[in-house]
Formats: C-alpha cells, structure tokens, sequence
C-alpha cells in the first residue's frame, strides 16, 4: 500500500489529504487561529464542582468551561495537583521527579468533592476538542507523545503497545526502556519503536523531558487559564503517528511549510527527507492531484460505489445513519445471495473509508443488504473488522444483527469533517430565476459602449461561456464584427469553459479585470 500526502496551504488554514493507493482516506483542516487541540496542555482553574454528574468545570480559556469527569482525573490525580501546587508556589523549582513523593491513588469509585475545591488550580490536558455548544473535555492524566513512545509523568511503569505481538521485542523493549527511564516517568512504547535502535529511542525520550522541562518553567509563573504546551500542529502530528516506509511522496505548495516538514523530518526520520517535494505549478494542487474531484464525490449524502451500488449516509443528533443499496449492482447470472454478499463486501471497505474521511464519531449503523447466509454474514463481519484496521481511532464493532445492521462506535475527539458539496447556482444566486436571456446581449452592448466610449479603454477583452461566444460570432456580419463598425475597435471574445451560460467579464489590455 502506497501512503502519499497533499498539502494545501494558504493565509488562512492548512488542509492534509492523505492518499492510500491514490484514493483519499482522511482530510484534516487546521485553522491558523485554532485553538484547544487534543494533546493541549493548560493550568487550568476549577469553576464549579457538580457532585451528581461526578465531575468539574474548569476554566482553561475557553467561552465554555471545560468539562472534566471523575474518571478522567486519573489515579495520580492528587500527585498532579500536590505538583501543581508546589511548583506554582517556588516549593518544587526543578522540572525532575527524583525526589518527589507520589501520592497515594484515589480511589475508583470516589467523590470528585474529595479531590477537587472551588477555584483550585491543576495542570489539564485536552482530551477533546469543543464540539458544537460544548467545550472541551479534559483529562488529568497528563501524558507527552512522541514518535516511539509517550512519557507519563507520575507513573513508573512500561507499558508496550499490544499491537506488537513478538514476544522477544517486547522484552527487547521494556528491558531498554527500564533502564532509561527517569524516576517516577512511565512509558507506554508504540508500535512504531519496533526494530528501533537505543539510540533512536534515548533521542525520543530526551526530546518529551525536553518538553516537560519547558511545562514546568511556564507553570512557575502561570496564572490560569494560561496554556503551557501546545501539541504539534496537526501536519507535524499526522507525520510523527502516520510516517512509516510505506509513505512514498509528501507534496506541500508553501516554501516555508515545506522547510518546517523537512526540518521536522530530519529530526525524527532522517531517511524519510527526501520525500517532501515542493509543488510549483500554477494549478491548485488538489486540482493537479486530483484531490478536490474526490472531496466532491466523497461528502455527499449519496456515495456511488465502482461496481454500481451506492451509500446513503445520513446524519441525526444521536447518530449515523449509513444505508446500503445494490443500484444497478445486480446481476442476473448469480443469485441474490451472492449478489448480496458482493455488494456488502464493497460496501465494507468504503464505509471504512467514509468513518475516516469524514471522521465521523459516536455511534454508528449500517444497513447492508440483508442476508440470510450465516456464513456469508460472517465473512461481511470479518471484511468490516479488517478494513477498520486501518484506522488510528478507536472504535468497536458488532456482528450483524438479525436485520442486517451492523452498529460502530468510533472515537470522537474534534468535530466532524462535513463539507457542503452541493454549490449556489452562479445564474439565478438560488433564487431559481433569471433575466430574460435576451437581455443578457443588451447588457454587453450597453457596458461595452460604456467602456470604449466613455471610459476610454484603448483594448478591451471579453470572457463568456461558450454558448454566448457562438452567439457573438457567428456568421459573417457577425455582432462581433458590428461592434468593429461602430467602435473602430476589435474586441477579442474569449470562450471560457468555466463560465455559467450567461456569466461575462471584460479585461484590459494587461489582462486585468474591469470591475464594472
């Protein structure tokens, strides 16, 4: 499986498409003033405590306060708060835990009014953007990603991912790891740190206690809300999760993007930086790559599959709603049996594209064509459960029911990528109405005269859609050749493929617009 990304940058937002064997599986948009991005780190200050919901509100900045539940407080929740405490008050100057003394773990079935009081102050981390009217939801259970590992401070334990199923590698690992750590730091090791030398994995290390060195200077002098590590922008981040040998091409049209990613690179995978490559066409380069045709036919409600079946995705408050049907995906020389099984099998693999390309979250129910083979709907769970393997969040599948429907729930931590796929119609602005065509000809004529008269342009240029452009030149006393009569001037008439049928614009001889 080939990986590329394309990036598309501009003033305002930067947008990543990733590509699995030229296909787009996820879009990310990232906003140059966003804000309250998973993995944040903020001192933040309790506003009100809620005994029957179990949980807080704390202030981190936000215009809604930022929810933390009980079990989010972590079990080392009172040693981030004694931290907190003794490092905002010059009690604990150093950024190490050496001589620090962890408190006890509270317990799992406590009261959140045993741990936190009203406008106490704790370092949070955001464990989800805000979505919709809610603010974000926070965590105590501060942790430090990196590419091979994540640091957990106040902890003391390795943990390995269990994706990595050797045996040896694991005891590989946690031996190195245990004789690295520093005191009262655990360490969960990703499977990306398979294979990898000690060298490679000191250097991740030292750059996360780099990271909590600078938390801890800020947190010296903070006053809450106040921010005191953000994470890695989302291309940065997508880089250190994603990047792996499979990634052939990462394509960024912004000069100074592109230094970052390559700088960035180098210091995490030295032998990746000759992938970047810098776009210089003048297209756009989601048009160049195709990019932008596949965001169009993606996000729509209705989603057609190559072999003539098609998805419709709905969206509720409490739900999604994704409903298979066979189309004109039926064929006469199988059974409807098969048939079924055939449709449901390409249905699978696009669903799982469509969970990561829109990021959908929460609940989620499929209803795929029915089937009343028992082994057939096996193979259906399995297909379902293989290409959801592809993907980072975490989620949870059901066997299909009795009906035919298959129910998801898929991590949910920033809000759903939607894009509007349907356009305004350039001609009638919505409204379903237009000017009487025959009007459109007097409207050039009369803005034409205008410019070549009154205002004196010594060369003008006229763009329309090529229905107009025959109409403007045909024949040979053709309305083109009248205006050289009257005006003494030849007005080029340029067709553009682009324009709606009655949409003209006029340029100068430097090839500039006429606002008229």
């Amino acid at each position: 499986m080939n990986s590329e990304l394309i990036i598309n940058s501009n003033s305002k937002e930067v947008t990543i498409a990733l590509i699995e064997d030229r296909q787009l599986v996820e879009l990310n948009n990232e906003k140059e003033d966003s804000s309250f991005s998973v993995g944040d780190i903020y001192l933040g200050k309790v506003r009100k405590i809620i005994p029957g919901l179990s949980a807080a509100f704390v202030d981190i900045g936000y215009e809604r306060d930022a929810f933390l539940h009980y079990l989010d407080l972590g079990p080392q929740a009172a040693s981030v708060i004694k931290f907190t405490r003794n490092s905002t008050t010059g009690k604990h100057p150093d950024s190490h835990l050496n001589d620090f003394i962890l408190e006890k773990e509270i317990e799992k079935t406590g009261k959140i009014s045993n741990i936190l009081t009203q406008n106490q102050w704790m370092i949070v981390q955001v464990a989800k953007e805000p979505i919709s009217t809610k603010g974000p939801r926070i965590t105590a259970e501060i942790s430090l990603a990196g590419r091979y590992m994540v640091l957990v401070p106040f902890d003391d334990s390795v943990a390995i991912s269990q994706k990595i199923k050797s045996n040896d590698e694991r005891a590989r690992l946690k031996k190195i790891l245990q004789g690295i750590k520093p005191k009262n730091f655990g360490i969960i090791i990703r499977t990306a740190a398979v294979g990898k030398k000690v060298s490679d994995l000191e250097n991740d290390l030292f750059d996360m206690m780099a990271k909590w060195k600078s938390l801890h200077q800020q947190l010296l002098t903070a006053k809450p809300p106040q921010k005191l590590l953000g994470e890695l922008n989302r291309t940065s981040t997508i880089l250190r999760d994603l990047l792996n040998p499979n990634f052939q091409n990462i394509h960024v049209d912004d000069p100074i993007l592109f230094d970052e990613i390559k700088n960035y690179l180098r210091s995490i995978a030295p032998e990746h930086e000759g992938i970047v490559k810098l776009y210089k066409g003048k297209e756009n380069i989601f048009e160049y790559f195709g990019i932008e045709k596949q965001i169009k036919s993606g996000f729509g409600k209705t989603v057609n599959l190559p072999g003539g079946a098609y998805l419709v995705i709905e969206h509720t408050e409490a739900l999604h709603v994704i409903d298979v049907n066979s189309g004109l995906r039926s064929r006469a020389e199988i059974n409807q049996e098969d048939n079924a099984l055939q449709v449901n099998l390409e249905a699978a693999r696009e669903v799982a594209r469509q969970l990561r390309l829109r990021d959908m979250g929460g609940i989620i129910v499929i209803d795929f064509i029915d089937q009343r083979n028992a082994a057939n709907r096996k193979l259906l769970y399995e297909k379902i459960r293989e290409e959801m393997k592809k993907d980072r969040a975490k989620h949870n599948i059901l066997p299909p029911s009795k009906f035919g429907l298959v129910q998801i729930t898929r991590q949910r931590v920033r809000p759903e990528t939607n894009i509007v796929t349907v356009e305004k119609c350039p001609a009638c602005d919505g409204t379903g109405e237009i000017k009487a065509s025959v009007l459109y000809i007097d409207d050039i004529m009369s803005n034409l005269r205008y410019l070549l008269t009154e205002q004196g342009e010594k060369k003008v240029k006229l763009r329309v859609s090529p229905y107009i452009y025959a109409y403007l030149t045909k024949g040979l006393m053709s309305i083109q050749m009248k205006w050289y009569f009257t005006y003494k001037k030849w007005v080029k008439i340029i067709p553009d493929t682009s324009y709606h049928f009655t949409e003209y614009h006029f340029f100068n001889s430097s090839d500039e617009e006429i606002k008229l």
